[in-house]
């Protein structure tokens, strides 16, 4: 079966841009011209993938996105923010309220379809019998066990959840309050801060002398699980 992409977007020519592009690369596309189109349409079919313009008529993206998160069907939707907006506190604003990824107009049509290939391919956990991978890391869900290159690492309670909320969705980044709503509960008061206490400890018992730090920090925004080497982050 095809893999399903909504794109919302109000301008016809980038509408159609997408459409062929992906249909071409062999998926089923469907549109919604504003945000209220947009969340009925979600509503009646979770598709697998969301390209979400910011500035839409009636309700913005800003605002689908946020709704979307809110409930349990449709939180875990990949959601690619296509807009004209391209500051850093524009890309925070966006990575906040819950968008994965981020890709300023005008934009380049093949990094845009390698960005939407890299966010399906990030929504399939590499999930088997209970079993989470990614960069050599492996937890045991049935078994509360992780292992890196075979070295057994123990975990305290919280990293384990925090460890594990990563690991379902590599390379999305999650700010403090997403980590904190979904890690701690929203009904538990703890500083955002905490977090950056639970990923130091996460951090030093994942990491070994020769490991590479799969945690990336992304200044502004939160945490991600990301395999590119320390040489690449900072370029």
């Amino acid at each position: 079966m095809k893999q399903r992409i909504l794109v919302v977007e109000d301008e016809d020519a980038v509408v159609e841009l997408l459409r062929y592009n992906l249909e071409k690369a062999g998926f089923d596309v469907a549109a919604a011209g504003d945000g209220e189109e947009a969340l009925s349409a979600v509503a009646d079919g979770v598709p697998d993938l969301l390209i979400l313009d910011w500035m839409l008529p009636h309700v913005s993206g800003i605002e689908v996105c946020r709704q979307i998160r809110r409930k349990p069907e449709t939180r875990d939707i990949p959601v690619l923010m296509l807009t004209a907006r391209g500051s850093e506190a524009d890309r925070v604003r966006g990575l906040d309220c819950g968008a994965d990824d981020y890709v300023a107009k005008p934009f380049s049509t093949n990094e845009l379809m390698a960005r939407v290939r890299a966010l399906l391919r990030r929504a399939k956990p590499a999930e088997i019998a209970g079993k989470l991978t990614f960069g050599g890391v492996e937890m045991d869900l049935g078994s509360h066990r992780v292992s890196r290159a075979g070295r057994s690492i123990h975990l305290g309670p919280t990293e384990f959840r925090l460890l594990k909320h990563l690991m379902e969705r590599p390379g999305r980044v999650f700010s403090r309050e997403q980590l904190l709503d979904s890690v701690w509960g929203r009904d538990i008061y703890v500083e955002p801060r905490t977090v950056d206490v639970h990923v130091r400890r996460l951090r030093k018992a994942l990491n070994g002398p020769d490991d590479l730090d799969i945690i990336r920090t992304v200044r502004a925004a939160g945490y991600s699980l990301d395999e590119t080497t320390e040489e690449e982050k900072s370029a």
